[in-house]
């Protein structure tokens, strides 16, 4: 808003800057939240940590998505797509809940990349099964990291943090999780495999 006297101008103000209005790592201290702030401070910690690694499993999805190869291509290139938005909607509900406690977000790749407990792939393409276990391994990280939050957070009192970590982030992540691991099982595509035969032919 203008001030008395100002002149009036549609010249955008270009190349602000000023000093942070809340620091990361801290929360609001004024919310009617009925959770005192030290429960605020440690579910957002907690929070960050999970976001971090779902936005990494996130552009995993995505890697991945672009960079499969093989037999497999079309089934895989579409799951890992819908599997990327899924995560997309679990990212921004994990951010949001940590702004409604209070705290801040992380949200640049490089603070993301410094948080993260999730190996790091490397540039090129990798094989199909090496992909689909790379994904998996995420998912037991936040699997794990879910169940203890969860946790934590009824112990605690947070039951709206308990309640978004086990429907929102969990369960979708145990799917996820089941669904890839099924492209991973040695089954034959062409000619089944008599098992009987097989035994007797080793007896």
């Amino acid at each position: 808003m203008a001030k008395k006297n100002e002149k009036v101008s549609a010249q955008p103000r270009l190349h602000q800057k000023a000093a942070e209005i809340q620091a990361y790592g801290t929360v609001s201290h004024i919310l009617p939240l009925e959770l005192e702030e030290p429960v605020r401070l440690e579910m957002t910690e907690q929070l960050n940590q999970l976001l971090a690694d779902t936005i990494t499993l996130r552009d995993l999805y995505k890697k991945s998505h672009w960079q499969v190869a093989g037999p497999t291509f079309y089934q895989l290139h579409l799951l890992f797509d819908k599997h990327f938005d899924e995560q997309v909607e679990m990212v921004d509900a994990i951010a949001e809940r940590i702004q409604l406690l209070g705290g801040i977000s992380i949200a640049m790749a490089a603070d993301v990349a410094e948080t993260t407990q999730i190996k790091r792939p490397p540039r090129g393409r990798e094989e199909v099964p090496v992909q689909l276990s790379r994904l998996l391994d995420a998912h037991q990280i936040i699997i794990r990291e879910c169940r203890t939050l969860a946790s934590r957070a009824e112990t605690l009192g947070d039951d709206g943090t308990n309640d978004l970590v086990v429907s929102d982030i969990l369960r979708p992540n145990e799917l996820q999780a089941w669904f890839l691991s099924e492209h991973l099982v040695n089954m034959p595509l062409v000619e089944a495999v008599d098992s009987t035969s097989q035994i007797r032919k080793t007896a």
